[in-house]
């Protein structure tokens, strides 16, 4: 079972690092403020203020901030600044036996999944939840108080409704996943994760239907989908259509597969690159139970 880092209390010191894209001042400074709201320090790493052409300082800035913040022991939780592209660049090369000495919660998404990942294939719980740079985001006020709760261990169960393409079941299982198209890219590498017994759940942005069936596709043939205890199908935000229609909606192409298996699915869960975004434990042993009036996710 995957070790919980201890949760925060207030005064605890928190560090805000970028692992993949730029941030600006501005977008920290209010996450800054949120934070300090809650009774927290916040220590800004030096990604925060860097720039290399998209990324947030060169590989080795960005590697450099995030191992000081992994081996400081004063720094009890990690929030990558924001998603993009560039965490995968950097993670063969980050030592975590300092960490294991000092276990700490490390929160992000969307390219963050290989980081919520490889934590998981390490041993630890962290969580997929909303970061700095959409803190103060219009009508995610519930998402940035469901990573709080996460946070300082005071989670509470989710309920969704009904959707049609739901599959009613219980299950339980840890929870696993993220980003589709990282999920698909991790395969085969030291961050990938078993998802066998798990309960995965998916997400993604702007990707073509095509891709997202190919993805599919990918994860099917690697008997990622063949063990699920079960499945919860976040936000597929601004999908994309090439001039001949795919002739299938991003919920249709995972339902086709899903559907070859008799695991509990649950559609429309609000995770993923929308302000509804609620916090999820990576590695946390949870049940999923779907019904004809909809689901509920509940950690055990």
């Amino acid at each position: 079972m995957p070790l919980t880092p201890p949760f925060l209390r207030p005064h605890d010191r928190v560090a805000i690092v970028s692992t993949a894209r730029k941030v600006s001042a501005d977008e920290v400074a209010a996450a800054v403020e949120i934070l300090r709201g809650w009774q927290l320090e916040v220590v800004l790493g030096e990604s925060t203020a860097a720039v290399h052409h998209q990324f947030a300082g060169s590989d080795e800035v960005r590697r450099r901030d995030l191992q000081q913040q992994l081996d400081a022991p004063d720094i009890r939780a990690i929030l990558c600044a924001r998603g993009g592209y560039g965490t995968t660049r950097i993670i063969d090369e980050l030592d975590f036996s300092g960490f294991a000495q000092r276990p700490k919660w490390v929160a992000g998404f969307s390219d963050i999944t290989a980081l919520n990942c490889h934590l998981l294939s390490l041993g630890y719980e962290s969580i997929h939840g909303v970061m700095p740079f959409i803190f103060n985001q219009p009508g995610g006020e519930e998402a940035l108080e469901s990573l709080r709760q996460a946070l300082f261990g005071e989670s509470q169960p989710y309920t969704v409704p009904a959707h049609p393409l739901n599959r009613p079941g219980t299950a339980q299982g840890e929870l696993v996943g993220g980003n589709l198209t990282l999920l698909q890219n991790l395969t085969g590498t030291a961050s990938d994760c078993p998802t066998a017994g798990r309960i995965l759940f998916l997400e993604d942005v702007a990707e073509y239907l095509m891709n997202i069936d190919r993805m599919m596709v990918h994860l099917d043939r690697t008997g990622k989908l063949r063990n699920l205890a079960g499945l919860l199908v976040g936000h597929f935000t601004d999908s994309q259509d090439n001039a001949v229609p795919f002739g299938q909606t991003a919920y249709e192409i995972i339902a086709a597969y899903a559907n070859k298996y008799n695991f509990p699915v649950a559609y429309g869960f609000p995770v993923g690159h929308e302000p509804q975004n609620m916090a999820l434990i990576c590695g946390r042993r949870a049940q999923l139970t779907v019904t004809s009036q909809g689901a509920e996710l509940r950690y055990c």
